[in-house]
């Protein structure tokens, strides 16, 4: 039996102290919060989308960073496992649009009471309102020569000898939440290299000032497009929210996960208002609304087609004055119409901050942990999982699976 100190107790690390003391180990789960999975209760909009009914395949074409690394650890302990734990335990679940997988009860509290419940039945102890502030690192001879390896965590109320240390102390993301940085010390003091931390999964500033009028004007069935030059950069379909900032939504989040280390002034973003429409079939439906509305002016004209909130913004950037009659209206103009349609330009100014961040980008640096183990390379006994790791994922219940698979990991490799 091995002594294993748990720092952290979100999704991770509930996993990791659940699957350490399964083992049969004594676990010790420390957590600086007043309670449990403080970020879990609010994904998912307080319902906790968990996981994604996918197959692992599947699961990796949403992994934006860290893919190669997570293939193992995925594998081992997949959605349908992570389900089935769940499931196991009592907690009943429903699989929704896209695949995304809540409690059937749509509160986030019974993912987190079910997974405290796990480590409790397993044997791990856990202690609350109590702060993890330093690891305790030894050299030691070895056959190998001197080594590196854990042997204590240090809190602010007491020091605690282990074998084994998990660290599970997320990243920058909602740091109301607890996710204040302190992995990446750890890491950086036990020798690890840290990846920087960039926000990710947040909404992107825009410049300009047009989005303003169209504040709260919600979007579907759009295409949103970035290029870097001639490469294409992102290519998404769905729905788009307009903010106070610039934009927000589904596609808004996802695209900032892939640009989040990209200057944006060599982002060229672009918005398809009638992606189902060719641009032939759009001058089509085009000559027939204007032909309808053919002794109305241009900006009366269009409510057909486009949101009223959106008409004025559109014409604005094709150049044609909103007050001209239809009848008025040149085939040039028409042709300009048509572009603004199918290609609205967006330009980017940046994207939000940590603090409305779903997840972070950045982290330990994955060639220094082993990724069967989660187990760092370079000190003995120091494991990290979860969040604090340089993986990331789209939204859809894929970056909870990475906290899950890695923190199984490292918690199951503890024999």
């Amino acid at each position: 039996m091995k002594r294993v100190c748990v720092i952290g107790g979100g999704a991770s690390g509930l996993m990791a102290a659940y699957a350490a003391a399964k083992n049969g180990n004594a676990v010790l789960l420390i957590e600086k919060n007043e309670k449990l999975g403080k970020k879990i209760y609010i994904t998912g909009k307080g319902r906790c989308n968990l996981t994604n009914d996918t197959s692992p395949d599947g699961f990796f074409a949403n992994v934006v960073r860290g893919g190669k690394f997570l293939r193992g650890a995925v594998y081992a302990f997949s959605p349908r496992d992570t389900m089935e734990f769940f499931s196991s335990h009592g907690l009943m679940l429903k699989t929704e649009r896209g695949n995304r997988v809540f409690p059937a009860s749509d509160h986030a509290s019974d993912v987190t009471k079910t997974l405290e419940k796990a480590c409790r039945e397993a044997g791990a102890e856990i202690h609350l309102g109590e702060t993890a502030e330093r690891l305790c690192i030894q050299s030691v001879m070895s056959d190998m020569g001197i080594m590196s390896r854990i042997t204590g965590v240090r809190t602010d109320r007491a020091e605690y000898e282990c074998d084994e240390a998990i660290v599970c102390t997320g990243g920058l993301s909602y740091p109301s939440t607890g996710s204040t940085g302190d992995g990446y010390r750890f890491a950086t003091e036990a020798g690890h290299s840290v990846v920087e931390a960039r926000p990710s999964l947040c909404g992107i500033e825009l410049e300009g000032d047009f989005f303003g009028e169209l504040q709260g004007l919600a979007l579907k069935n759009v295409a949103l497009r970035a290029k870097r030059g001639k490469k294409t950069i992102y290519d998404g379909f769905g729905e788009l929210l307009f903010a106070h900032f610039g934009i927000s939504g589904p596609l808004a989040l996802s695209l900032s996960a892939l640009i989040n280390r990209i200057p944006p002034e060599v982002i060229c973003l672009s918005l398809d208002l009638k992606p189902a429409l060719d641009e032939e079939t759009l001058d089509k439906r085009l000559l027939r609304d204007f032909d309808k509305y053919r002794n109305r002016q241009l900006c009366h004209a269009l409510g057909d087609l486009l949101p009223r909130s959106m008409i004025s913004a559109v014409l604005k950037v094709c150049g044609t004055d909103e007050k001209k009659s239809v009848n008025a209206v040149t085939r040039e103009e028409r042709r300009g119409l048509l572009s603004a349609l199918k290609a609205f330009p967006l330009q980017v100014r940046g994207i939000r901050g940590f603090s409305e961040a779903v997840v972070t980008s950045g982290g330990v640096e994955l060639s220094e942990i082993d990724p069967k183990t989660m187990e760092s390379r370079k000190v003995k006994g120091l494991r990290f999982c979860g969040e604090v790791l340089d993986a990331d994922a789209f939204t859809g219940g894929f970056n909870l699976q990475i906290a899950f698979s890695t923190g199984h990991a490292a918690g199951n490799a503890i024999k």
